[in-house]
């Protein structure tokens, strides 16, 4: 769930706690279909007491008869096959990410597991980039799927699921036909399709709430066949685009992607393997390098930290192995040994006793208000040690935000707008915005005036916004770097410092790492092009840089 590999005992802690707070079904799926880390998981959830729903992960073509392809009716029998008979899954479940699996290969593919696996549950999950969703969802149904999955059709279409309601009145129809016509007819699913007009009207007007985060994906596009980017993936890397600079370049990242697959070794694609190959792709873009490009210079190139991770093999071993001689280049230039099985067989268990009294005793402050550190605590900072880092200094700064309505979380409001929070059962807060200062005093705080509850109340927070003259933040130009001297170590592409390993005065070896950057969840090491001493660090932790802007210099 972290983009990584966990010691075994995370995985166990996870399944009992989900299990714990109310999760009853488990869909476990490796994103490399490594079988290994699925068992694993399945047996987790087995021993949570969970429902087991072992998921292959759909890829490629399994209609493609050319010989030689690795993702053909044969591979999803016998990944299948581990699901069922090894690890014992209650339910095995077909999750197409990209939205690849159209309607004839649907019907190819299930019928087959059908045919394999008569008394196993199949469910069947797809995206609808392509706006082929609909027709494969019926087409697997049609060949004995048990369960297939839709979105409500507010919410559908594009990279998100089909629409539900017209899977629904699609096969209602179908269903009724054949019951007229004196065919045998399977039961007409019960769904209210007034019912399910209504929840779409809600949403239809939910989505206009969060309106400023859509990505301006307008339609569905068959160039997923060629790129196979997961749905979920799509908008983000779209926004990630955007944010590094490559918005105008969102055709050429797109393509990139499938030149990136193909250089991983054409791999499956689910997060975090999805992530991977995305992040390989921006890098393509920034650095205009093409994937022959990346293979013969991948000893000099510093790489995503995301790539570097899967040729080592953190994620899991991938069908048909790693790519050669790319995968030896990179650990070789990174100093780092391959991992050629489970990644997490011999990492050291966690010690969640000295987490979780290293987190209460540093949040311990927050107990006056009412925020305590529980067990799911615990597990998030063990999942995820900088967001719930983040999470916790914001609680810190503004206390618990969970009842504050969504639009006005999301959207500020107007002078004279009224706010309504539900605090208790029969407490309630009436908070009314009368003023805003228009200047800033000499601390760069704003003076904001509300109504509590019919009192008159004052806060005054600092105004962080880059006003010129107005004590906004100092705009700050960075250098660039010169790329002709190798003592000059650049950004290699945009991205916030997350760590500087050097200090000024501190020797340095070639190709040693010195800094980290990371954009939208995307981190890469920047190495020193030259032995030598650092001379000077030209930007800070914490800081935006641009592509070329000059990190420190090397004498």
């Amino acid at each position: 769930v972290g983009y990584i590999s966990y010691p075994d005992n995370v995985v166990y802690k996870f399944c009992v706690q989900a299990k714990k707070s109310g999760m009853d079904v488990f869909r476990v799926f490796d994103s490399l279909n490594y079988v290994d880390n699925l068992m694993l998981g399945m047996d987790a959830v087995h021993q949570a007491g969970g429902v087991v729903q072992g998921e292959v992960c759909y890829t490629g073509d399994v209609c493609n008869d050319e010989k030689g392809y690795k993702y053909n009716i044969d591979y999803y029998l016998k990944i299948a096959d581990h699901l069922i008979n090894q690890g014992e899954t209650h339910v095995l479940g077909i999750k197409d990410m990209a939205g690849l699996l159209r309607p004839t290969a649907a019907r190819k593919l299930v019928s087959a597991l059908r045919a394999e696996f008569p008394s196993t549950p199949i469910h069947v999950h797809t995206h609808d980039t392509a706006g082929t969703g609909v027709a494969s969802m019926i087409a697997a149904v049609e060949a004995g799927a048990d369960v297939v999955h839709g979105a409500v059709d507010s919410m559908s279409g594009t990279t998100s699921q089909p629409s539900l309601g017209a899977l629904v009145a699609s096969i209602y129809q179908t269903q009724q036909q054949a019951g007229t016509s004196g065919g045998e007819s399977a039961p007409v699913p019960d769904l209210d399709r007034q019912g399910l007009l209504g929840i779409h009207d809600y949403w239809n007007t939910m989505r206009t709430h969060y309106a400023p985060f859509e990505q301006g994906v307008t339609s569905g596009s068959t160039d997923v066949f060629d790129h196979e980017m997961p749905g979920g993936q799509y908008t983000n890397l779209m926004f990630q685009s955007q944010s590094m600079g490559l918005a105008s370049q969102w055709p050429a990242v797109k393509k990139a992607y499938a030149e990136a697959n193909q250089v991983m070794g054409d791999i499956v694609k689910v997060t975090p393997s999805s992530k991977v190959v995305g992040d390989l792709a921006q890098f393509m873009v920034t650095n205009k390098l093409s994937g022959s490009d990346v293979v013969e210079k991948a000893g000099d190139l510093d790489m995503p930290v995301s790539v570097v991770e899967f040729l080592q093999g953190q994620l899991g071993q991938p069908e048909g192995g790693f790519p050669e001689p790319l995968r030896s280049k990179v650990l070789a230039k990174a100093g780092l040994d391959a991992i050629n099985e489970r990644p997490g067989k011999n990492m050291a268990p966690f010690d969640f006793d000295s987490l979780g009294k290293e987190i209460r005793e540093k949040w311990s402050f927050l107990a006056k208000d009412g925020i305590h550190i529980k067990e799911q605590d615990v597990l998030s900072a063990a999942l995820y040690p900088q967001v719930f880092e983040d999470f916790m200094k914001f609680r810190a700064k503004y206390g618990d935000i969970e009842n504050i309505p969504t639009n006005f979380f999301l959207s500020p409001a107007e002078p004279g707008e009224p706010i309504h929070v539900n605090i208790d059962h029969g407490k309630s807060l009436r908070i009314k915005l009368l003023q805003v200062s228009a200047t800033l005093d000499e601390q760069g705080r704003r003076e904001v005036w509300f109504d509590l509850n019919g009192v008159l109340r004052v806060a005054r927070p600092k105004d962080n916004t880059d006003i010129p003259g107005k004590g906004g933040p100092a705009i700050r130009v960075n250098p660039q770097a010169d790329k002709s001297n190798p003592g000059h170590v650049g950004a290699p592409m945009p991205g916030t410092v997350i760590a500087i390993k050097k200090k000024e005065g501190d020797e340095v070896k070639m190709g040693e790492a010195v800094a980290t950057l990371s954009a939208m969840k995307m981190e890469t090491v920047v190495s020193s092009g030259k032995a030598g001493k650092v001379k000077k660090i030209h930007t800070d932790e914490g800081e935006l840089l641009a592509a070329g802007d000059l990190i420190l210099e090397v004498e």
